[in-house]
């Protein structure tokens, strides 16, 4: 093949090679293609056997219905007025014209004209070079460009439609818009096509064979793998840091670290991790670690590991994970240690339970937690996530429905949630580079725990819904609980509020908002990056920044224009919180004094798959 012919080598203006995109062996290429038709088959009986056994329910007519009725909505507002609706329309036929008269342009001349529409800025999906030199495949990308810059723009100037609509009209247009990218598919994407003639079709046979294997390990449910699952082994790779099981409730692990420093602080510290993931994304590897690092600097650490519920834990409310989970997890450590006083810290929905015992405890004189910290946890759901999208009174009566018969929300349906939130990141890619170009996954001990999914017990998982997202009770003062109605009020003892610049599930203005409604000094920590990168940030890794400043009132904005920027990670900083609110040490405590040992960490309830 001529120095012309090879991908991205052609000067602007030569003829398009296509030898690149011709079947060389067309006898192999039909062989693979009707290997690959076989492998569909078995992904097709893995999709349809647990339906016929009554296994798995379809729950997909929930969500387009929800679907359509959005739609329906943004459509009324563009039909309801003739000349809006033209304009509108005026709008997508000008973007076409003038990418067909590139089109046009681009093959008279063999150059590439200026784009319609560029692509958005870290948009990884149109790279290859044949997007741009290739008419057919230019023509493609701005056609799609035009399009769906076009339909998001219908949403963005539908002003007749409330906040919750329109955005989930928004949410519901970046799926649709990242499912049909011409870079999805073989036929329109040059690389793909590329690689699928050069191979004679071996790529679609091995992409085949991954979809049924993971269409079977999610039971019916494609578990989309982002991550190589047999180059981790949770105690082994990951999860490392020694301790060992102290306790063990009908919903929690309670684990005692190895202390790593002659003296220690004398409160000890409590973690509770968000029971929706495990908690080793705080244990990921020695370097990420924050556990590891928190026993480096003298924490006796406790973290509790949640139950992976099943049929037995339906009826496990929040009451339950507060008395079986944190309660418990104080008796143990009291009991472990001897020392009534702690420090808790709460990740994400763990924090907003942590913050709600508080307030429980509080009514119930149960002192013995005397600094909290919260990492990217929010108490006032006015300015929640993009996970809001999922929440109103029909679709968390479709979730609880569906949650009747097992007594538990699967695992998957939760991962594939929160992969939706950034589904041109977290499910696309990995679509197009399993099935498609048939290539494992890069080793990625983050997206193996993302991929690490847990399920939901029913009444746990309904409460949190409807208190926190459906209808904002705990900020309120109106979430009820063990016959007590709560009031964050209550809540005296030092607060570390911490939120991420960038968080997309807990926005750092709602983290921001939460911090009004406790009844104690606060200290607002907002760090760079996002929800799990900004929290898992260690100092030697010498990345991002945070700011610190005043109280936290008024508005983020003003707060942070007031606010000093200092480079690297929070952890040091957090530090030296903890210590101002004690800064008595005792000696090093092993695991075990005073209680059982019931095995080595990360202990049994983090290993329980779905």
């Amino acid at each position: 093949m001529s120095k012309a012919a090879e991908p991205g080598k052609a000067d602007a203006g030569e003829a398009p090679d296509v030898e690149q995109y011709l079947v060389k062996d067309p006898e192999q290429f039909a062989l693979n293609v009707a290997r690959m038709i076989e492998q569909a088959g078995k992904a097709a009986s893995a999709w349809v056997e647990p339906r016929e056994t009554g296994e798995r329910r379809d729950t997909v007519a929930e969500p387009m219905t929800d679907m359509v009725k959005t739609f329906s909505k943004v459509t009324e507002y563009w039909l309801s007025d003739p000349a809006r609706a033209l304009e509108a329309q005026t709008r997508l036929f000008a973007g076409y014209l003038t990418v067909w008269s590139n089109a046009i342009s681009h093959v008279r001349t063999g150059v590439p004209p200026q784009d319609a529409v560029e692509p958005d800025r870290g948009d990884k999906r149109f790279q290859d070079p044949e997007w741009g030199k290739n008419a057919f495949f230019d023509f493609l990308k701005q056609a799609y460009l035009v399009t769906s810059r076009w339909a998001g723009d219908l949403v963005d100037r539908a002003d007749g439609l409330d906040e919750h609509t329109r955005q989930k009209a928004s949410f519901y247009v970046k799926q649709i818009s990242n499912a049909i990218s011409p870079s999805n598919f073989i036929l329109t994407n040059p690389e793909l096509f590329r690689e699928t003639v050069a191979s004679n079709g071996a790529n679609l046979v091995r992409g085949m064979k991954m979809l049924a294997e993971d269409i079977a390990a999610g039971h019916g449910d494609l578990k989309l793998r982002q991550a190589d699952p047999s180059s981790f082994e949770i105690g082994r790779n990951v999860a490392t840091t020694p301790g060992k099981v102290v306790g063990r409730s009908d919903v929690a692990e309670i684990i005692q670290y190895d202390p790593a420093t002659d003296t220690v602080l004398k409160r000890p510290l409590l973690i509770c991790p968000p029971w929706i993931n495990k908690f080793y994304i705080l244990d990921l590897n020695p370097e990420k670690s924050f556990i590891r690092w928190a026993v480096a600097q003298g924490h006796t650490v406790f973290v509790i590991s949640w139950v992976n519920p099943d049929e037995r834990h339906g009826a496990k409310n929040w009451e339950a994970y507060i008395r079986e989970g944190l309660q418990y997890a104080l008796d143990t450590i009291e009991k472990t240690t001897g020392e009534r006083e702690v420090n808790a810290a709460g990740y994400c929905v763990g924090g907003t339970l942590l913050a709600a015992a508080l307030a429980l405890m509080a009514q119930e004189g149960d002192d013995r937690i005397r600094s909290v910290t919260f990492f990217a946890t929010q108490v006032d759901f006015t300015y929640a996530g993009d996970l809001k999208v999922f929440v109103d009174e029909d679709q968390v009566a479709a979730v609880e429905r569906s949650m009747t018969d097992k007594g538990y929300l699967e695992g998957t349906r939760m991962a594939t949630a929160f992969n939706m939130l950034r589904s041109g990141d977290l499910i696309w890619p990995y679509v197009v580079n399993n099935y498609m170009r048939g290539k494992d996954p890069l080793p990625f001990d983050l997206l193996y725990w993302n991929a690490d999914s847990t399920r939901m017990a029913s009444a746990n998982h309904s409460y949190y819904l409807r208190n926190c997202y459906l209808e904002n009770t705990l900020s309120q003062g109106r979430m009820e609980l063990a016959g007590r109605t709560l009031s964050l009020s209550d809540v005296t003892i030092p607060v570390y509020n911490l939120a991420t610049k960038e968080d997309h599930i807990a926005p750092a203005r709602s983290v921001f908002l939460g911090s009004r409604f406790f009844g104690g000094d606060v200290e607002f920590v907002l760090t760079g990056s996002g929800h799990i990168a900004g929290v898992v940030n260690p100092p030697h890794a010498g990345k991002y920044q945070f700011w610190t400043g005043g109280k936290p009132t008024g508005s983020l904005e003003d707060w942070l224009a007031g606010a000093t920027e200092t480079a690297g990670s929070w952890w040091p900083h957090w530090q030296d919180w903890i210590v101002r609110q004690d800064d008595r040490r005792t000696r090093a405590r092993k695991p075990g004094k005073g209680a059982k040992v019931l095995g080595d960490a990360p202990g049994t309830y983090v290993k329980v798959r779905v």
